[in-house]
């Protein structure tokens, strides 16, 4: 592990007991990480729904696996220099799996590991019909996880599906059993009332997380508000996605209709923006440097 990994992990780990309300988005490739870095973001997520969405155009029904997640996590890894979250779903299996996924991830340069106590294959937090695991084998993988990571600063965020199965005081009794094994982060996914969002960062001794899925079952408050109530992390998980997929078709639908589609058009990023976010500049001047001599 490169001192640079380990000061980051700790940084961060730093940040998010603080319970700042850290403002998070999500990537779906190592581009849209670095525009998340570009803009001013502290750290960034890893979204299994876009990897499914936008590399498979599957929806987040559990047809990812470990490759593509830990192929997509050093591809953020090595465009981006932002802390990364990344969303490992169920663990891909049972305990020794989830072992084998905390190490894969931690090596392609994950910075925290979200885990989940869904039955594998899982399904998009804000679906219907999904069911949970129980809560001992749920214990288990996360002793797993935690026993697995190398940097003790690599954080597992245990996320708990029960709300929407069993109701909110079993999330809520699986919370607590869930940081007793090990869980540094705290995340119960599709709470629907604005009450139980009021009053889960109260019960907790942990950092938790609350994810904002654009049309999802999670009332939406300000990051500010979300700070005041105690969260620690405020996830727009597919924000990123979901604005890349409206603008590509905003510009094509007009590029179908008229014919062409201007170089200055409000609805394209300009060629040199493009350049810039890709750091051409850069490869231009290694491409100067090691060339070969007249």
């Amino acid at each position: 592990m490169s001192q640079i990994s380990a000061t980051r992990r700790a940084a961060f780990r730093q940040s998010v007991r603080e319970r700042k309300g850290i403002l998070v988005a999500g990537a779906f490739n190592a581009l849209s990480a670095r525009i998340i870095e570009d803009l001013g973001f502290e750290a960034l997520y890893l979204t299994g729904a876009g990897i499914s969405n936008m590399s498979l155009g599957l929806p987040d029904l559990g047809f990812i696996g470990l490759h593509e997640v830990a192929e997509h996590t050093a591809r953020v890894r090595d465009s981006s220099t932002l802390p990364l979250i990344v969303d490992a779903d169920t663990g891909f299996g049972n305990a020794l799996n989830v072992a084998h996924t905390v190490r894969a991830l931690e090596r392609a340069g994950a910075d925290a590991i979200q885990l989940e106590d869904q039955v594998m294959p899982k399904k998009c937090g804000h679906f219907a019909g999904k069911a949970v695991i129980s809560t001992s084998e749920m214990i288990g993988k996360l002793h797993a996880a935690v026993d697995a990571r190398d940097d003790d600063n690599v954080q597992i965020i245990a996320r708990s599906d029960a709300c929407a199965v069993h109701g909110i005081e079993d999330a809520i009794e699986r919370g607590h059993r869930y940081i007793e094994a090990g869980a540094d982060i705290l995340f119960i996914e599709a709470t629907e009332t604005l009450e139980d969002i009021k009053r889960l960062p109260q019960l907790f001794k942990v950092p938790q997380l609350v994810n904002i899925v654009i049309g999802g079952k999670t009332p939406t408050l300000s990051r500010a508000e979300f700070e005041q109530l105690g969260y620690s992390i405020v996830l727009y998980a597919n924000a990123t996605l979901q604005s890349a997929v409206h603008g590509m078709q905003k510009a094509l639908r007009l590029l179908r209709e008229d014919g062409q589609l201007a170089e200055d058009s409000s609805l394209v990023a300009p060629f040199e923006e493009r350049q810039r976010l890709v750091n051409k500049a850069w490869y231009d001047t290694l491409e100067r440097k090691y060339a070969p001599a007249d």
